[in-house]
């Protein structure tokens, strides 16, 4: 148990630069059982020294423990948390819970048996920690941590303090909204460097090596979270790996199954289920037609999950049109429904429809979401203000 204090003691008191994540703040830390779902390296483990920086500094009631370590290859969590509630435990924060191949059993039975513990765990985007899962469908409570927000970027950028705004305030105030901001900084200014590499954290880092890092994320995640963790043969990475670019090559595109299937060599069923898993993995976004749910059918457009991801893969389709396009439902749709219907580029929330495009674009029948201007008025709206809602 020592061990794992002094390794806890060494993170906690580590200095390096961090972001605080707005997700921090919506969180309900008084439940028993709550989950951290991240694509790798988006900084849950971050998040979660963040969280004992803020709540349980120089206390022993709080433990941070990285389920890596070689040692719970011999020893059960719930054996583990046992003796940790003994001397005096708390909060056990499980860094990776997906590492250890019993992890749900676990945590029902720390749950049931030790009613003072408080777990916060984080995980894999893929790992189905409530879904189909009955164990832990009505005790867990899951939470995902998204990458930075265009708002986030800039505050990190500038050392501002802006706060987030919901989608209905950007409708109904957007113009003042706007002119507040600009009048204290440029977002422009940041607009295309955050669409390059201001998504993921790992620019606090390494800026210059950043496509690089991010490729190995994404290798990552196509080798161990999705394979492993959906059960998929590593035969078939070589696939998964294709289908990825030539999604990254072609986005935002209306998928042809049957050509797909043909290019990547397989059945058109299978290639349903891998864009359902990269999807889950955080590497892409499905586009459904308005009023359909999405498992009744296959997607209207495919777009990559954010801009960043779609620079690492196929740089050669970075142009302004995929960029805004991926940029607004990456960021709206985060925490609103977004969805494709005739006539316009997305519905949101089934009520307000958009186009989504340079400084001259003008609704005929909704809203625009206007890029390279600043502050919008009636029913143009600056784009860069999407990125604020979270």
């Amino acid at each position: 148990m020592e061990k794992f204090y002094q390794s806890h003691n060494t993170l906690v008191a580590n200095s390096r630069n961090t972001i605080h994540r707005e997700l921090y703040n919506d969180i309900d830390w008084s439940q028993r059982l709550i989950g951290i779902k991240g694509f790798r390296g988006v900084g849950k483990t971050t998040f979660l020294l963040d969280f004992i920086r803020r709540k349980f500094i120089n206390d022993r009631s709080c433990l941070y423990v990285n389920l890596n370590d070689f040692y719970f290859t011999r020893r059960r969590i719930f054996n583990f948390a046992d003796d940790f509630v003994k001397q005096g435990g708390k909060v056990l924060v499980l860094d990776q819970i997906h590492k250890y191949p019993e992890w749900s059993n676990e945590l029902r039975e720390c749950h049931d048996k030790l009613p003072d513990l408080h777990i916060v765990f984080s995980t894999s985007p893929v790992l189905r920690v409530r879904e189909g899962n009955d164990e832990l469908k009505d005790i867990a409570r899951i939470y995902h941590l998204e990458g930075l927000s265009f708002r986030e970027y800039i505050n990190h950028c500038t050392n501002m303090k802006f706060s987030p705004v919901t989608f209905l305030e950007i409708i109904k105030h957007h113009q003042e909204i706007a002119s507040d901001i600009v009048s204290q900084v440029k977002p422009l200014q940041y607009f295309q460097d955050y669409m390059r590499y201001g998504y993921y954290p790992y620019f606090l880092d390494d800026q210059l090596f950043y496509n690089d890092i991010l490729l190995k994320h994404i290798n990552l995640a196509l080798e161990i979270d999705v394979t492993y963790l959906n059960q998929i043969e590593l035969q078939y990475l070589p696939k998964l790996r294709k289908l990825l670019f030539t999604t990254a090559r072609e986005v935002p595109f209306k998928p042809n199954v049957s050509k797909l299937s043909t290019e990547i060599s397989t059945s058109r069923a299978t290639i349903m289920n891998y864009l359902r898993y990269l999807k889950n993995a955080r590497l892409i976004n499905l586009l459904y037609p308005n009023g359909h749910e999405e498992d009744m059918k296959k997607p209207d457009k495919v777009y990559m999950h954010n801009t960043n991801i779609l620079y690492a893969v196929d740089q050669e389709n970075t142009h302004s049109k995929n960029l805004r396009h991926t940029f607004f439902f990456n960021q709206v749709g985060y925490q609103n429904r977004v969805n494709s219907m005739a006539k316009v580029d997305f519905i949101v929330n089934n009520e307000y429809p958009f186009f989504v495009g340079g400084k001259y674009t003008k609704p005929k029948n909704g809203y625009a979401a206007a890029d390279r201007i600043e502050v919008g008025k009636d029913k143009i709206i600056p784009l860069w203000l999407f990125g604020f809602l979270y």
